[in-house]
């Protein structure tokens, strides 16, 4: 028997042929992967080892066109430009096929096939790019979603997992799906998995940072404005709405924009429409909108701090990201990704972590989440001089110790100042930055840089 070449993916909706193609490839790949549906492709690919894909180009009912087969091409190219990727399709249809071989195929296959020409087709298209194993996960690594820093990790406990499903299960909708979580959970990057699961993933998401936002700019930064609208308005300005438009657009920290602006934000999402500042003609939008917040809108809104309408408008979905000491399990192999990937950014040997210092990071409260865990591991290796990470590198004060204890540095000074002015004022961010003597976007900032 021939010796067997690498691994397939193949992607058809009809479980019948996906059924006969593993029993007659059998014989010739060491592993047969299919899916159902192409929707997961982005997750399969940057976590399996693939030589080539043989994809199906019509998933919809009803529809033939074959447009379904080459935007998937193209996300497979986009984010795999080396992995062969064969069209499969039941209709004979030539301009469709040069077409997609132009647009990067490796080549064609029409349904009803001849086994021995699909089989060598597949096995060619497998061994072409210089015999070698094509692994997607590295060819992830030549864009920006796709470095280890940008990619979500889901580890391995129950909780994670069960988002993981659902996120799977919601992200090919366009239902507005509204993230919460402890700062440092990672919010932003699972909208990110969320768009790049999604229809709307050949489009850039668009990411805004509510707080960040000043008050007397909301308007211009989220609905655009004309030239002449205000002082520095130069020029005619989309807003960040137009500028997601057929895709998705991201609004973090969603629970701190100030209550008297909540209405225009949720005129816009009602509406599907948008107006510049300056202007009186609406502008059309179609995006999928994805918010986040640390803070627990629902007694905001019993407080009368966020719009209850506006809650419900955008809380479709609800995904809730657990918290760090929630899934102690992912503490340890997420210290692994981290060191791997700081002793590459800082060109230092690879390190291993003593006994000791996992029984630290293990038994660590992690109030900031990964963000802290990812700071410490950062911090660790810079000043670590040798091959080991021993615990003496992570100087760890748990939460009730460092606000009893007398600060012995600045930023901590700062950081127990903030966060007892927090406490004092129930959260409300613009009485803190008027307590404290800051803007409120400086607070904001240093809220973000302390993980608070």
């Amino acid at each position: 028997m021939a010796k067997k070449t690498g691994n397939i993916l193949i992607v058809d909706d009809n479980q019948g042929v996906l059924t006969a193609l593993q029993l007659l490839l059998k014989p010739h790949f060491e592993q047969i992967t299919t899916l159902p549906s192409p929707i997961t492709l982005p997750s399969v690919l940057r976590e399996g080892t693939w030589q080539v894909v043989l994809l199906d180009m019509n998933f919809t009912s009803g529809i033939n066109t074959g447009n379904e087969g080459l935007y998937w091409l193209h996300e497979i190219k986009k984010r795999c430009p080396s992995l062969p990727v064969v069209l499969f399709t039941a209709y004979a249809d030539i301009d469709l096929a040069v077409r997609g071989i132009k647009e990067g195929a490796a080549d064609f296959i029409v349904k009803p096939w001849d086994n021995q020409k699909l089989i060598e087709i597949l096995l060619n298209a497998a061994t072409s790019v210089n015999k070698k194993k094509t692994t997607a996960s590295s060819k992830f690594a030549d864009t920006n979603y796709s470095t280890e820093a940008h990619t979500m990790y889901w580890g391995e406990s129950p909780a994670m997992q069960q988002l993981r499903f659902l996120v799977e299960k919601v992200a090919a909708t366009d239902a507005n799906i509204l993230i919460t979580g402890e700062n440092g959970t990672g919010k932003e990057m699972l909208a990110r998995e969320i768009h790049a699961l999604s229809t709307r993933c050949q489009q850039e998401m668009v990411s805004v940072d509510m707080g960040a936002i000043t008050e007397s700019l909301f308007e211009s930064e989220l609905f655009g404005h004309l030239k002449g609208a205000f002082t520095d308005a130069h020029t005619d300005r989309a807003g960040k709405f137009e500028a997601a438009n057929r895709s998705s657009l991201f609004l973090d920290e969603i629970g701190n924009l100030p209550y008297h602006l909540q209405a225009k934000l949720l005129t816009a999402i009602q509406r599907r429409s948008v107006v510049r500042v300056g202007s009186n003609t609406p502008i059309p939008i179609d995006i999928r909108l994805i918010c986040a917040t640390n803070r627990t809108l629902s007694e905001m809104v019993t407080k009368g701090e966020f719009r209850e309408d506006l809650l419900y408008r955008i809380n479709t979905i609800h995904l809730e990201i657990p918290s760090l000491r929630e899934r102690p399990e992912d503490i340890l192999p997420l210290t692994e990704r981290f060191i791997a990937r700081f002793c590459k950014q800082y060109d230092k040997a690879s390190v291993k972590l003593t006994d000791g210092a996992r029984e630290r990071l293990r038994l660590h409260p992690w109030y900031g989440n990964i963000r802290e865990l990812e700071h410490a591991i950062e911090k660790a290796i810079i000043i670590c001089d040798n091959t080991v990470l021993s615990e003496e590198l992570f100087h760890l004060p748990r939460r009730s110790d460092a606000s009893e204890a007398s600060a012995s540095t600045l930023e901590e000074m700062e950081i127990q100042m903030i966060r007892k002015t927090l406490d004092k004022c129930n959260g409300n961010l613009s009485a803190v930055a008027a307590q404290l003597g800051i803007t409120r976007q400086t607070l904001y900032n240093k809220m973000k840089k302390y993980g608070i």
